[in-house]
């Protein structure tokens, strides 16, 4: 069966930095597109960084410059550096592998960014 299991979240300092990871088992990752969501209290999920099987990248405005997605698909991995953090990046993080129409999701991981 498929599983993606986030880790890696935790409560940083505005500014601080944290490193996401999402382990896949039962997929061949590769040819997946991998994506990091995440949701706040009261607010849809939405898209932050994502890539395709082919390595191509593409992040929300609001994390440009800031937020780096990769894959290390010996480890069947997609990870998700958060650098200079802020208060709005407080969410749930979710990971997701996708091909064609379907999604896979992970459970989640909470990021808090305060003081």
């Amino acid at each position: 069966q498929v599983q993606l299991v986030e880790s890696g979240g935790g409560l940083v300092q505005p500014g601080g930095s944290l490193r996401l990871s999402c382990a896949a088992s039962g997929i061949i990752f590769s040819i997946y597109r991998k994506g990091w969501y995440r949701q706040a209290p009261g607010k849809q999920r939405e898209l932050v960084a994502a890539i395709t099987s082919g390595d191509k990248t593409n992040y929300a405005d609001s994390v440009k410059g800031r937020f780096t997605i990769s894959t290390e698909y010996a480890k069947n991995t997609v990870y998700l550096q958060m650098n200079s953090l802020k208060p709005e990046d407080t969410a749930v993080y979710y990971c997701s592998a996708g091909i064609g129409g379907y999604d896979y999701w992970g459970q989640g991981t909470q990021v808090t960014v305060s003081s």
